[in-house]
């Protein structure tokens, strides 16, 4: 069980992480999950704006699928 957590950096990009975390979790906790996460990468600075956060809820997935273009 995940959550898909978008984040807005300084360079106008979205970085999306993936938070596991069951389906009750609070907002505010797969935030700050993705917003550290995204500290110990070497990209920009993350906005620390909740506002500005998406999030949304995958649930149980056999096989996930990663595509880099």
């Amino acid at each position: 069980m995940f959550w898909m957590v978008a984040l807005l950096a300084l360079d106008g990009r979205q970085y999306v992480y993936r938070v596991h975390a069951p389906r009750e979790a609070l907002p505010a906790d797969l935030f700050w999950a993705a917003f550290h996460c995204h500290d110990e990468g070497d990209g920009p600075r993350a906005s620390d704006w909740f506002d500005s956060a998406q999030m949304c809820w995958i649930g149980e997935v056999e096989e996930l699928t990663v595509h880099q273009y």
